[in-house]
């Protein structure tokens, strides 16, 4: 069971047990959610799951503020350290917008990522003009019982129900304390499926395209940090604008 980790000592044990993991394949897989999740929001949670351990941590960004990206483990090592390290690999689905939010709002620079949804991009031997969502690849590209996808569905609609203005609900839930279960499982499965993911679109990557994916994931980073950005608009859903030719 995921609680959430809403004190520095909670914290600094969260570090000690990620510390000295294997890189490869990566054993961080992340994700954020947050009201408005950019610099002109806010973050509420930020999601780790640990591939070694198969252990999900739900860090209370809330309640914790700067002290999530400042509160050192045993070995010194802070979260920001981790997030900014580019030996520690971190696998997250569109790294824009959370990038975006924590370069805006707690200064943390991120470096050392793979991005999912550039892998699945790369993967496509053809129509590479749009990224595809988490769930469509998750449905699309994982061998997933009836039972397994229809879990996944529920917890998605319940989780959108809450929080998605367009269906009547708030951002705001993730800031309410204690954390609904609906709202706590949503978290933890956007996170759950990340490994799996990686592993399909990894083997099928060729040294090139692992190579631009890499270059791209850069850009994306560079850019959301950039004055003017602007990470909300039908531009989000367009590829790199040299992919669609090669």
């Amino acid at each position: 069971m995921a609680g959430l980790v809403d004190t520095p000592q909670a914290l600094s044990d969260v570090l000690d047990a990620i510390e000295g993991l294997p890189t490869n394949p990566p054993s961080l897989y992340i994700d954020l959610e947050g009201a408005n999740l950019s610099r002109y929001g806010t973050i509420s949670i930020l999601q780790i799951y640990v591939r070694p351990t198969s252990q999900t941590y739900l860090i209370d960004i809330k309640v914790l503020g700067s002290k999530a990206f400042s509160t050192p483990g045993s070995s010194g090592r802070t979260f920001k350290g981790v997030l900014e390290s580019e030996m520690i690999q971190k696998v997250i689905f569109d790294v824009r917008r959370d990038s975006d939010a924590l370069f805006g709002l707690y200064n943390v620079s991120l470096d050392g990522m793979q991005d999912l949804q550039l892998m699945e991009l790369a993967t496509r031997p053809t129509k590479k003009f749009y990224v595809s969502g988490l769930s469509k690849c998750i449905e699309k590209d994982l061998t997933l019982s009836w039972a397994d996808v229809s879990a996944f569905k529920a917890t998605k609609e319940k989780g959108l129900k809450l929080f998605d203005p367009k269906l009547g609900g708030s951002y705001q839930v993730f800031n309410e304390r204690p954390l609904s279960e609906e709202v706590r499982q949503y978290c933890i499965q956007d996170v759950h499926y990340l490994p799996t993911l990686w592993d399909c679109y990894n083997n099928m990557l060729d040294p090139q395209w692992r190579a631009r994916v890499q270059a791209e994931t850069k850009k994306r980073i560079s850019r959301s940090q950039a004055p003017r950005y602007n990470g909300s608009g039908k531009h989000m859903a367009l590829a790199p604008s040299d992919w669609s030719s090669i």
